[in-house]
């Protein structure tokens, strides 16, 4: 429990830092955007509620399929290992566009033409995935959040409307940290 409260505090103080610009640009030089990113999509998973069908049992581990993007897989692996979220264990896979996306909780979508987005986006509908995208089209082809790189900072947009589509309930903790929250469909 005490682990879970310091990962959430961390990740509560970067996201704070990081919106409200007081991460210098020389931290941000010597920390990649890919790693940046792959630690915000690992935390993100602690901010979402899932209903219940989306797990085969109490036991099974909660699923992250990076498709294109095989750095930021390796990196989320890395972050990932050991480490549990809502006393699940946590699972990396790494997917190429086009590929099923069932059994993922968290679908992570690399830069990709707006063909291959919106394709992974449609194939996303009807699954109880958190779909996160890097692309300047991302929320409104569809996605539940979307990372932007604004004055060299990573911060991302929220889609309310595509992830209660999802069955996904979206912690407000993580939405008064997002750049934007859209709350009806774009």
């Amino acid at each position: 429990m005490a682990e879970r409260l310091l990962g959430a505090l961390a990740f509560v103080l970067l996201l704070t830092f990081t919106c409200l610009g007081a991460v210098p640009a020389s931290t941000q030089a010597q920390a990649p955007e890919y790693r940046v990113k792959a630690a915000f999509v690992y935390k993100f998973s602690d901010y979402v509620e899932w209903p219940s069908e989306a797990f085969a049992n109490p036991n099974s581990p909660l699923v992250i399929g990076v498709v294109g993007a095989d750095t930021l897989a390796d990196e989320l692996a890395r972050i990932a290992s050991g480490r549990t979220v809502g006393g699940r264990p946590v699972a990396v896979r790494k997917l190429r566009y086009g590929e099923p996306l069932s059994g993922l909780h968290v679908i992570f979508l690399g830069q990709s033409t707006s063909k291959q987005l919106t394709a992974a986006l449609v194939a996303s509908k009807g699954h109880t995935a958190l779909t996160v995208t890097e692309s300047a089209d991302g929320i409104r082809l569809g996605s539940m959040i979307n990372f932007v790189v604004e004055s060299d900072k990573v911060r991302f947009d929220v889609a309310l409307a595509s992830a209660e589509a999802s069955r996904l309930k979206i912690s407000s903790r993580l939405l008064a940290v997002a750049r934007n929250v859209v709350a009806s469909p774009p």
